[in-house]
């Protein structure tokens, strides 16, 4: 990992950190509901409907700002990944399937042959 990216991360966590924070601070809109019931200057049921404060307009900054590292991320993996890497092998090609010795070997996905069922046991009695 070089210096832009690692930078790229910090900031990225940092700002998902700040959004929850900034988010958790304001109060909802049920929150001025009793002002709107004769105290206060609540223009409607649920709050004023006037500009947004200064927490609401830092979330949105703050979220557009995540949006771009969340995208600057991405392109930078995609630009400087390297060949043969994490996203062009799936899960089974990395890993391979383990056996124990004495076990037999899995089917093949797309084979139609029923796996031998246990003596006394109803699983081949089912009704086609």
């Amino acid at each position: 990992m070089n210096y832009f990216e690692g930078f790229l991360l910090f900031l990225h966590v940092g700002v998902a950190l700040s959004i929850c924070a900034f988010v958790l601070l304001q109060h909802g809109k049920g929150a001025d509901m009793g002002a709107a019931f004769g105290s206060g200057s609540s223009g409607s049921l649920f709050g004023s409907a006037g500009s947004a404060n200064f927490l609401s307009h830092t979330t949105a900054v703050l979220a557009a700002v995540f949006f771009v590292t969340s995208i600057g991320l991405t392109w930078y993996a995609a630009s400087h990944g390297k060949p043969g890497g994490l996203m062009e092998r799936s899960v089974l090609d990395k890993n391979p399937p383990v056996t124990t010795p004495g076990s037999a070997p899995a089917a093949p996905a797309g084979s139609a042959t029923p796996a031998p069922s246990p003596e006394g046991s109803k699983a081949g009695e089912v009704p086609k």
